[in-house]
């Protein structure tokens, strides 16, 4: 038996409770929630498995070494206290992403040379040969996370970001992050048992990630690779078995997802993106402007979407906005629809009262998601029933 070990799943702010539940989902051990990150326990085969499925995960690191250091000298010491030669080859690559939050390191680019340095060193005097430093493609990826004297060493077991998914290869102007997409769908509530809509569709993040919702398909079945596929103790048996028993989870969706945008160049790279992720079975998109059109599935629908604000494209923000709430209130009765904005101001424009709202990044800008409830017919004729 693979013996369990620690490891921290990163995220986005206010995303670490549904990112905590899917970890319990998948079957995750003693789970502790931080600040953007959650920690767990779990054996090579989980560490495959989360990095597959996590929806709401940005990195899956694995930590495996931590000290004290107030200075550079303590910092080269703590860092050759690691037998490197178990983890790479001298002939292989590497790279350091450090973070720092402390007095006694102001440098994150510093604290990554030094790192290297001890690193290098080591293998020179065991071997005579050098590991060297490959910032896009490394064998190794090392992180180094300082608070104030508290040196944290992980390995990175995914590589690059996990928003990365592999599905998407067109996007439009400002595109929404695959990982903040899946939280702001499992935040809404969304679980595949109704009609979806995505009425400002863009490039299509938003229905290719609620069909793979919908359908149990794991989040990350589409990327090219992962850090650990270039480990030592790579094991692509063990990988291929937790890829088969992940995809024997999948389920039927009997519902629709559809897309509109009133961009014909986002339309076709919606459908290109949606046909790269093999959901063009669940999804439809079509050029529509949202303001034009009305409910067309009887039944509940679910709408999410991400509509413009000012940092991103030129529109008229107070007409915009209150177009938003006078199409949702006259043509879209029977439905919740929840969407994101970082115009905070512009939210006044709708006229429609939220019932909830949940702060939000949306990359370096704060953002509300935001929910309003569409009632058949008024809304007090809702509550004499």
């Amino acid at each position: 038996m693979e013996e369990n070990f620690r490891m921290i799943a990163k995220c986005f702010f206010g995303f670490e409770e549904i990112l905590e539940k899917e970890l319990r989902a998948l079957g995750a051990q003693d789970i502790e929630k931080g600040v953007r990150m959650v920690s767990f326990k779990g054996d090579k085969g989980f560490m495959y498995k989360a990095n597959l499925s996590l929806r709401t995960a940005l990195k899956v690191l694995k930590p495996i070494y931590s000290f004290r250091a107030n200075n550079e000298q303590a910092l080269y010491k703590g860092i050759s206290g690691v037998n490197w030669s178990k983890l790479l080859n001298a002939n292989q690559t590497f790279v350091i992403d450090a973070t720092v939050h402390s007095t006694y390191f102001n440098h994150s680019e510093f604290v990554s040379q030094k790192c290297k340095d001890a690193i290098v060193d080591q293998f020179r005097e065991r071997t005579g040969q050098r590991p060297s430093i490959d910032k896009q493609y490394p064998d190794l990826r090392i992180n180094v996370h300082i608070d104030k004297d508290q040196v944290s060493v992980a390995l990175d077991t995914s590589g690059n970001s996990l928003h990365q998914r592999g599905y998407r290869t067109a996007t439009n102007i400002a595109p929404i992050n695959e990982v903040l997409a899946a939280g702001i769908l499992l935040l809404s509530g969304w679980d595949g048992q109704s009609h979806f809509l995505d009425p400002m569709c863009g490039s299509g993040t938003f229905l290719a990630e609620a069909a793979m919702i919908a359908c149990n398909i794991p989040a990350n079945i589409n990327r090219k690779e992962f850090a650990f596929e270039k480990w030592k103790d790579w094991d692509n048996d063990l990988f291929d078995t937790i890829i088969e028993s992940l995809m024997k989870k999948t389920r039927e969706f009997h519902y629709t997802i559809k897309g509109f945008d009133k961009a014909p160049s986002a339309v076709s790279k919606a459908k290109d993106n949606i046909r790269n992720a093999n959901l063009e079975d669940y999804v439809t998109v079509s050029e529509d402007n949202f303001f034009d059109t009305e409910k067309e599935v009887e039944g509940k629908l679910h709408i999410v979407f991400n509509p413009p604000y000012d940092e991103r494209l030129d529109i008229h923000m107070e007409k915009f906005y209150a177009n938003i709430g006078d199409t949702l209130k006259k043509n879209y009765p029977g439905t919740n629809a929840w969407f994101i904005t970082a115009n905070l101001e512009a939210l006044k424009f709708v006229g429609l009262k939220p019932s909830r709202k949940i702060k939000l990044f949306n990359g370096s800008l704060e953002a509300r998601l935001v929910k309003y409830e569409m009632y058949e017919g008024s809304k007090r004729t809702k509550f004499q029933q």
